[in-house]
């Protein structure tokens, strides 16, 4: 049986096959202000063009495997800020494909854990315990290394988005912390689209999830038609997830599971929803840092890479889950060739 972490967290770079193994992408250098990390400046003119980045299903699990939705990383777009992973998953009856993630280990960066439907149970190896549900959000810092699980709570519908945030090179070894956050804030905005404020800010409201670069990520729902104008910062780049049918953005449809890449450089975006629906808008400053991730981890380097690998067979660094007595994953091979950082826009994506 492949394990659900098996399946997201190797053999794919950018939602492909990689024969090497991993998923190598890359980031940007950071410099470490008091507050959230500010990367240099990347030029408007060297980022990707606007592009609809679909999804790769990819089944997780054994016979009754839970599907999920791979947009990001791609392999027209491996970053979008300093979001490096998105994963949406459901809705899936837990009575017959429950989420079942035993103890895993994560180091360099944030999981984000947000629920439309269910719930899932979370237990990490610094004593962690909380089960999210809607209406709130789960972050963990995985910073210098901490090993969590995850499993599906009850029988019911189970929808949701797992995100990575990749830390920057300041604070990419702090201290593991675990954050349940149960109740976000959530604003209407004209036209008839509720927003929940996930991470950052957004229409003046602010997540309380600790973030350590400049990063947004809002939640929007319909109960019907509606049409409104999202305001959007011209130092971001930003990406659209539509997470049911019948979404547009300045014009062009969002098929349901896939991710529109908005670029960089403005302040506004049109968007209309035919019907009740949700979706997800994740952003941030783009960054130019190169960075190296593989399996649960994102390091710099291959050598790191395979300390950590080692560290978290021989039982070290990582720690052990409390209150889990399920066996934890074994890491996969790492592979014969040596595995190097890699820029995040291997190339100039054309628009679709």
């Amino acid at each position: 049986m492949v394990s659900l972490v098996d399946f997201v967290h190797s053999e794919y770079q950018g939602g492909y096959p990689n024969t090497r193994g991993g998923i190598v992408l890359g980031m940007s250098t950071a410099t470490p202000p008091g507050g959230p990390t500010r990367a240099p400046r990347v030029p408007l003119e060297s980022l990707p063009d606007q592009v609809t980045l679909l999804a790769r299903e990819v089944p997780l699990g054994g016979p009754r495997a839970l599907l999920v939705r791979r947009t990001l990383p791609h392999r027209d777009l491996r970053t979008i800020g300093a979001w490096c992973f998105v994963d949406d998953y459901g809705p899936a009856v837990t009575s017959t494909t429950p989420m079942t993630v035993p103890p895993h280990p994560h180091m360099g960066l944030q999981t984000v854990s947000w629920l439309l439907a269910g719930e899932v149970a979370h237990l990490d190896s610094i004593g962690g315990r909380a089960t999210a549900r809607p209406g709130g959000v789960n972050v963990m810092t995985a910073g210098s290394g901490i090993a969590h699980s995850e499993y599906s709570v009850g029988d019911g519908l189970l929808r949701g988005v797992q995100l990575w945030v990749a830390l920057p090179e300041a604070y990419r070894d702090t201290a593991p912390a675990f954050h349940p956050i149960p109740q976000l804030p959530a604003s209407e905005l004209s036209g008839g689209v509720r927003v929940t404020v996930v991470v950052g800010e957004f229409v003046g409201a602010a997540s309380p999830a600790p973030s350590f670069s400049p990063l947004v990520g809002v939640g929007l729902r319909t109960d019907g038609s509606a049409r409104t104008e999202l305001p959007l910062r011209p130092d971001f780049e930003y990406g659209f997830l539509a997470l049911s049918e019948g979404w547009s953005v300045d014009g062009q449809g969002v098929p349901a599971g896939s991710l529109r890449y908005l670029g960089a450089g403005s302040t506004r975006s049109s968007v209309v929803a035919t019907g009740p629906g949700d979706a997800l808008l994740i952003g941030g400053e783009p960054m130019v840092e190169e960075l190296l991730m593989w399996w649960n981890f994102v390091g710099r380097s291959h050598q790191e890479i395979e300390q950590a690998r080692a560290e978290w067979a021989n039982g070290e660094r990582f720690g052990t889950v409390v209150g889990d007595d399920s066996l934890p994953l074994v890491a996969p091979e790492l592979p014969n060739a040596t595995m190097r950082a890699r820029p995040g826009r291997p190339r100039r994506a054309r628009p679709r």
